[in-house]
């Protein structure tokens, strides 16, 4: 290891704050929190999104507008001013309701890290739902008719047969936006959570090596983003059913 950062140091690449065992637990644990926000904003996003989907198939219609209004609110406004407005303004609102209410002091009582995977996890969540609306959608009609004949309740159709059908249908778009997902957490460090990024932008505050630590940002989402496409196209294998696509 020695040996690679000095032949990189005669290059002009200075890694040297891999040395260093502090600089480098930054670093390694700000990985482990990005990894830790993808995961569970990814399943956050996705379990919402069904919600999401399946409260737009409601029979009450302002329910469905509602709901409707809501994903393209969110789906039109940028992430990185969804979490300021979830971390400045809501945080503040939630202290003062709990203040009022006798339950101590006016301040933030959502973690920084709760507070990313919680937007995250909403803003994923309005694409989720399109594409899987896009995949029910996409379930051929005789389908629907063939479980209704075989005596199948609505709902036991829906959960049965279109549903999984759909998502076979949505895994495509929504392995998408696990990969955009896993990307757009950068944003994490702008309200100063300790992800690889902040973690970054602490070392090279004080050490001026920035570009190293940019190709190590890219190597890590290009790791991490590559590993979850694989996955999807094993699921996609997977999960293929014969008589649709190649």
């Amino acid at each position: 290891m020695i040996d690679t950062i000095d032949r990189l140091a005669a290059l002009g690449l200075d890694f040297s704050f891999i040395q260093t065992a502090y600089d480098r637990g930054l670093f390694l644990d700000g990985a482990v929190t990005t990894v830790e926000i993808a995961v569970l904003s990814i399943l956050g996003s996705l379990v919402l999104g069904l919600v999401l989907t399946a409260l737009q198939l409601t029979r009450r219609p302002w329910l469905a507008a509602l709901i409707r209004a809501q994903i393209e609110l969110t789906r039109n406004t940028p992430p990185l001013v969804q979490l300021y407005f979830a971390f400045f303004a809501l945080n503040a609102l939630i202290g003062a309701v709990q203040e009022y209410a006798g339950g101590g002091e006016a301040g933030a009582v959502v973690t920084p890290f709760a507070w990313v995977v919680v937007v995250l996890s909403v803003y994923k969540a309005a694409f989720n739902a399109e594409a899987l609306r896009a995949g029910l959608e996409a379930v051929p009609k005789v389908t629907l008719e063939a479980a209704a004949a075989l005596g199948l309740t609505p709902r036991l159709a829906f959960l049965l047969v279109r549903l999984p059908i759909g998502l076979r249908f949505a895994l495509p778009s929504l392995v998408n936006n696990a990969i955009d997902l896993v990307k757009t957490s950068a944003i994490a460090s702008a309200i100063a959570v300790g992800d690889i990024t902040y973690a970054s932008i602490m070392i090279w505050s004080d050490r001026d090596n920035v570009t190293e630590l940019m190709i190590l940002l890219l190597v890590f989402f290009n790791i991490l983003t590559f590993g979850i496409d694989r996955i999807g196209r094993w699921l996609e294998l997977r999960l293929r059913m014969p008589g649709y696509g190649q």
